[in-house]
């Protein structure tokens, strides 16, 4: 079992989110399955391959606090779908943040999706949902195509290729959310003829860079889809079509 310090980890979480903007989102026991999701994730870590960050700090900003991000843009009770959730990024830390969203986590890899239901059901997160699916397949099922107010998606795929999952799976009126690192604008410039043609709107990139505690930042943005028209029947295309 790895042997984090629980007061320590504590003031890292705190510290992070507050210098953030986040510090709001934050209460006790909220700290306390972010401990023992930490915890988990790391004894499960060789097994499972969930994270090359095996450091608590860097655990915290990197994971939970970019993940936390996410939070502001998201009105109660939203229905999310978190397409290649791997870890559970982000769809356990929006569970722990905020118990009014219905979150389903899907991801392809079977082991990873039973990792992220098995530790939802530790932390008592009834709000988390788990499928294995791929998002194209999903995209063609009536059951899900056009059913969720917002698809989010972390570190899965290039803008071009994630638009085309994800933007069937997004309601009218709602939006994909793509979180991004440095080259966002770039990313989304390139599926600037993809996004209209899937029923999106222009979309937009929002910085949201991460504060470190000893004074660095670390570049993260969001983009921002929304979902303006029904997406066409002849999309999503097969994976390989759309790589």
């Amino acid at each position: 079992m790895e042997n984090i310090d629980r007061k320590a980890f504590s003031s890292a979480l705190a510290r992070a989110f507050s210098q953030n903007g986040m510090g709001g989102l934050l209460t006790m026991e909220k700290s306390e399955k972010f401990y023992r999701l930490t915890l988990r994730m790391l004894e499960e870590n060789e097994k499972y391959n969930l994270t090359a960050i095996k450091e608590p700090e860097k655990i915290v900003l990197d994971h939970y606090a970019d993940c936390a991000s996410l939070v502001a843009h998201l009105p109660k009770k939203a229905k999310i779908l978190d397409v290649g959730c791997g870890a559970g990024f982000p769809s356990l830390v929006l569970a722990v943040l905020r118990d009014d969203l219905d979150i389903l986590a899907v991801d392809s890899t079977a082991k990873r999706v039973e990792y992220v239901k098995e530790t939802a059901e530790l932390l008592g997160l009834d709000n988390v949902r788990t499928l294995v699916a791929r998002a194209e397949d999903l995209g063609r099922d009536a059951e899900h195509r056009e059913k969720y107010d917002f698809v989010t998606a972390r570190a899965v795929a290039e803008l071009p290729i994630l638009a085309e999952l994800c933007l069937p799976l997004v309601r009218v009126g709602g939006a994909f959310l793509a979180m991004k690192g440095k080259n966002a604008a770039f990313e989304l410039a390139a599926a600037k003829r993809a996004i209209p043609m899937l029923g999106g709107k222009p979309g937009k990139v929002i910085p949201t860079p991460l504060k470190s505690p000893s004074g660095g930042e670390e570049a993260h943005a969001l983009i921002v889809i929304e979902k303006g028209a029904k997406t066409p029947a002849a999309y999503p295309r097969a994976y390989a079509q759309i790589s």
